[in-house]
């Protein structure tokens, strides 16, 4: 819900026998779905006292029950009007019952999504008014009791102009009207301080001139007399009390004058607001749905909502559809409504119509019936324990209560009826009726049991068709029959509320599938988080269970595993620890084991039973959700591994024994796009990454060399922070079981593992020993040692690129070469194998010379195409002088922000998907701003891209690194954290050239900076280098191959 009120209670009230269990649960749900505020808000639904107790004493009714509810909450043992102090209270009144909707104007289906709410739900009257209230006509009043009725449709302004200031007193709000809709209605008297002098029902043409404004509008009365008119300053105590009716009201009516007159009654005009009532004329009915609201309504209506139709091209403009499964070929004209239907074409619905509550067993009733001008409704009926359903006809221009001498049925006269179908008068009523009573409402039409046969819709559509033979009529009159009028009081809301809850999340079981299937961008959390809270889950998640296992995609199978993890976590409501952790449980091996050996469907089955053991806690929900994820990375895995047919190497001499093979390659900055190059959002939307190979204080920080040996083992050295030093981890590995943990990244020698088996220097698993393969191969073994200048977590793409020179040195130690392409795709191999996940833009910007832009398409197989971006010349001395790097001190592995991103991502947050829109379209801006050589616009897109970064990733920014950024902002055209942000290295472009140490000085007398460091960087156009060397690494002698890539 967006900002506004946040009610202390909100109670609902209803006429006796009106279901108050079935309203009290629906308010609950609206509040376990975040609508009714963040605050915990008291809910209640009442059932009026007594009979006929008026708009009035349910209000003095609900304000009593809320007052003991609020007093008991406070510790009160008795009510307390300190309770109500700062209390906000809002009362809704169901009114009475409504021809064209069993549950009442105030659960009236409207046309309209809400596509921003956390939670999916079909949008009722009484939702919109609460949407209204709420976040507009309350905002700014003070602590109170609200009441309204939910007898209309109500649009106001998102800035109504009510002024609250020392507002003291009642308040009515009313809406223009015109003098002519007021005859029918009530209005207001105001004088010109606005304050109300008397309220006029169904007044005269006098009386209602004497309200009008000076545009000729009357402010409309959309509430009760008893209580309001007591405080009208023009209304005196004897007329108030004599127009009471009976001594009891009339005795009521006094005690209200003496508690009630001192209180000044204001009214409040909203000028563009409208009010729409909910009459009992079919035709009104079926235009409020189909015509647009005004621009004031805060909702949008949609001619589909909450639906799914096979043949969308089948519903005519001007036709609306909600909470309906329409399946094959059903035709829709203009001017016709379907609510609550699940049906089956081929049916042909004409204009006028209004269908509702009707079921798939209806639909061959349906087909071939022509229907035009008509209301068919099915109804759940409960006579005393026995349910059942009972379906009505009748005609758009049917009036319910007009005597049938004067009316129509079915948009024909009563004798043209009686003559078309051969059904008499005395089949209808009794003989004892009064002619002004025998109407529409009274009329036994609609057959509810039959002594001996099942009942269905035909038994009321052979009425507009009659069949010649008698026989319908014959069966007509053998079943016994209601009246609407008898039919009212048996209608069941709890099972009615229940079918439209059925049918809401049959068609979300379709929507799941089309989402997916279909790959589109459409967010299925919220629809997740109303079958959790609906008691839904099972079917859903049976749902993406077969979606899962019947994908022939492995992208569109590992979403459906993350929408799994999604239900999953919903169901721990909040408990059970955090989504993000480990997924290494045993009892999911043997589904991780059938994934990862490519039998989706087998997996996903195993996954399925596994689940159902861990469901009995919030603890192991969100352990289940983990493993579920842990699952979706197999498969992104696999889709990500599609790349390796984009690597290809050719042989070459292998270099002599104990020869170094040295490659150096320069670290990355992105300028703009990151993000959008990471699985799956690299092959599901598509990416765009402006990266920079840059020289960090003049040198290539990161860098490998391999040599092989005389003894078959591994020996896997990383040296610290340069190629001369001493090695900080040594390891050897001499069995094939030494390399099992190749895939734990935080394993000692992982990467250099993994990149022995992606280079396929190593076969893992084997059954051929290490040794063997070693000597049969290649005479021996391999010693690599492995540097960097740069400190973990720097954001500058180290890992990826030090994992890119290690293949290439691999690869030519081996007697291969591999091109930067290959590598490219190579490296995004290695890290799916090494399950660290990453995208493609640090081993782009590394291994490729210079500036660039890499993109990938929305498609399977992965395929990264990279361009140079030809910049002015001079340019890229210019750009080096312009930036600095400055170390924060803070670092932050990428992996912790990763699987929060792409959790996101498979959620398909609107956020979300709009923020990959636009990495990518900066992405390109950054590069045309790139080749015209302009500072300032490259500047505009780094801030653009911060901003984007912290929407992709919430949290990235540390506190220090917000401090230095506000310090530096005077000083540069822009600046961005490396990478994926959370700490590292933040590069500035700056105004002015050679900035560092102004920018040194600067940053020196900020508080609560911590150890910061500024380094130099230059465009490196030169691209990784590799060589062979001798068997001493630092001497200056060498094979003489020396190789730029």
């Amino acid at each position: 819900m967006a900002a506004g009120v946040e009610w202390t209670a909100i109670v609902l009230t209803c006429r006796r026998g009106g279901g108050v269990a079935a309203l009290q649960r629906e308010l609950e749900l609206r509040r376990r779905r975040g609508a009714l505020g963040r605050r915990p808000v008291l809910v209640l639904a009442l059932e009026d006292p007594w009979a006929g107790v008026g708009s009035g004493g349910a209000t003095l009714n609900a304000v009593l029950v809320a007052a003991e509810h609020l007093s008991a909450r406070a510790g009160c043992t008795v009510v307390s009007a300190d309770a109500l102090k700062e209390a906000r209270i809002l009362i809704l009144h169901t009114g009475r019952e409504f021809s064209f909707d069993d549950c009442g104007r105030a659960f009236t289906c409207l046309p309209a999504e809400q596509p921003r709410a956390a939670a999916e739900a079909l949008v009722c009257n009484l939702d919109s008014l609460l949407g209204t209230v709420t976040q507009r006509l309350c905002v700014g009043s003070p602590p109170g009791v609200w009441v309204c009725s939910t007898d209309m449709l109500l649009s106001v302004p998102s800035v109504p102009g009510i002024d609250w200031d020392g507002f003291q007193g009642v308040r009515v709000i009313a809406v223009p009207g015109s003098q002519a809709y007021a005859r029918n209605h009530g209005v207001y008297l105001a004088d010109e301080q606005g304050l109300v002098r008397d309220i006029i029902y169904k007044g005269t043409e006098t009386q209602i001139q004497q309200c009008a404004g000076p545009d000729g509008t009357v402010p409309l009365l959309s509430l009760f007399f008893d209580i309001v008119l007591s405080m009208a300053g023009g209304m005196t105590e004897e007329d108030f009390v004599k127009g009471g009716g009976d001594a009891s009201v009339r005795s009521a009516r006094s005690v209200l004058w003496t508690a009630l007159r001192a209180f000044p009654l204001s009214m409040a005009c909203i000028p563009d607001a409208s009010y729409d009532y909910l009459t009992t004329a079919a035709s009104d009915h079926i235009r409020s749905l189909t015509l647009l609201p005004s621009s004031t309504s805060h909702l949008r209506f949609c001619k589909t909502a909450h639906s799914h139709v096979d043949q969308p091209l089948l519903l005519e403009d001007g036709s609306s559809v909600t909470n309906c499964l329409l399946e094959g070929a059903v035709r829709l004209a203009a001017g016709s409504v379907i609510q609550h239907c699940h049906l089956q074409g081929p049916l042909e619905i004409g204009p006028g119509c209004l269908l509702t509550g009707l079921t798939v067993d209806s639909s061959p009733a349906l087909q071939g019936c022509p229907l035009r001008d008509v209301v068919l409704q099915g109804h759940h009926v409960r006579l005393r324990d026995l349910p059942c359903r009972v379906f009505t006809l009748t005609g758009r221009l049917d009036d319910w209560q007009s005597p049938a001498e004067e009316a129509t049925y079915l948009n024909i006269s009563w004798a043209e009826f009686f003559h078309r179908t051969g059904i008499r008068k005395g089949d209808l009523w009794d003989a004892e009726t009064p002619q002004k009573d025998r109407c529409l409402l009274s009329a036994r039409l609609f057959p509810v049991l039959h002594a001996s046969e099942a009942l269905g819709l035909e038994d009321v559509l052979w009425l507009l068709a009659p069949a010649v033979s008698g026989e319908r009529l014959a069966r007509w009159r053998a079943a016994w029959r209601m009246s609407w009028q008898e039919l009212l009081p048996c209608l069941d809301k709890a099972a009615e509320l229940g079918a439209r809850r059925d049918l809401f999340f049959l068609q979300g079981q379709h929507k799941v599938q089309c989402v997916l299937l279909g790959r589109q961008d459409g967010s299925l959390l919220p629809l997740i988080r109303s079958a959790v809270h609906e008691g839904y889950h099972e079917a859903l998640l049976g749902t993406l269970d077969e979606v899962a296992s019947t994908a022939d995609d492995a992208g569109i199978a590992a979403r459906a595993l993350a929408c799994i993890a999604d239900v999953l976590g919903c169901m721990a409501h909040g408990e059970g620890g955090l989504r993000s952790g480990p997924a290494a449980n045993r009892e999911w091996a043997s589904a991780f084991g059938r994934l990862e050996s490519g039998d989706i469907a087998g997996g996903v089955r195993e996954l399925a039973a596994e689940r159902l053991k861990w469901m009995s806690s919030p603890a192991l929900l969100v352990r289940a959700a983990r493993h579920y994820e842990g699952a979706e990375q197999i498969l992104i895995r696999q889709a990500v591994m599609s790349s390796c047919q984009f690597v290809t190497v050719c042989p070459v001499e292998l270099p002599p024994l104990g020869h170094w093979v040295q490659v150096a390659c320069p670290a990355r900055l992105d300028l703009s796009g990151g993000w959008s190059d990471t699985p799956p959002i690299t092959y599901e939307h598509g990416g765009a990454v402006v990266d920079v190979a840059v020289l960090v204080d003049g040198c290539r920080p990161i860098g490998a060399r391999v040599r092989r040996i005389a003894e078959p083992e591994l020996r896997l050295a990383s040296l610290g922070g340069t190629p001369w030093g001493e090695a900080a981890v040594e390891l050897v590995c001499r069995e094939l079981g030494h390399l099992e943990n190749y895939c734990q990244p935080h394993a000692p020698g992982a990467l250099l593992k993994a990149a022995f088996i992606c280079t396929q220097i190593v076969q893992f698993p084997s059954q051929k020993p290490l040794r063997d393969q070693l000597m049969e191969n290649f005479g021996g073994g391999f010693e690599v040692h492995t540097w960097s200048r740069l400190p973990h977590g720097s954001g500058l793409g180290t890992s990826s690129i030090l994992a890119g020179a290690v293949m290439a040195a691999l690869y030519r130690a081996a007697g291969k070469v591999a091109g930067t392409e290959s590598l490219i795709h190579a490296v995004l191999h290695l890290e799916q194998r090494l399950t660290t996940g990453g995208g493609w833009q640090d081993q782009v910007g590394g291994l490729v010379p210079g500036i660039k832009i890499g993109r990938s398409e929305a498609r399977l197989p992965l395929r990264v195409e990279v361009e140079e971006i030809l910049v002015p010349e001079g340019f890229a001395r210019i750009l080096s002088d312009h930036l600095l790097l400055v170390y924060t001190g803070k670092t932050r592995l990428a992996r912790n922000l990763l699987q929060d991103v792409v959790r996101n991502w498979y959620a398909r947050l609107p956020s979300i998907v709009q923020n990959a829109d636009a990495l990518v379209n900066n992405a390109e801006e950054c590069a045309r701003a790139l080749r015209q050589g302009n500072l300032p616009l490259i500047g505009k897109c780094l801030d653009v891209y911060w901003q984007q970064k912290k929407c992709m990733a919430p949290g990235c920014e540390p506190l220090a690194v917000g401090r230095m950024m506000d310090a530096l902002q005077p000083y540069v055209y822009g600046q961005c954290l490396a990478g994926a942000g959370g700490g590292g290295f933040l590069y500035v472009l700056t105004k002015e050239p050679q900035q560092k140490e102004t920018l040194h000085q600067i940053l020196a007398k900020t508080e609560g900076l911590g150890n910061f460091s500024i380094h130099s960087i230059e465009v490196d156009t030169g691209g990784f280098s590799m060589e062979v060397v001798g068997c001493d690494p630092n001497s200056s002698t060498h094979s003489g191959e020396d190789m730029a890539m």
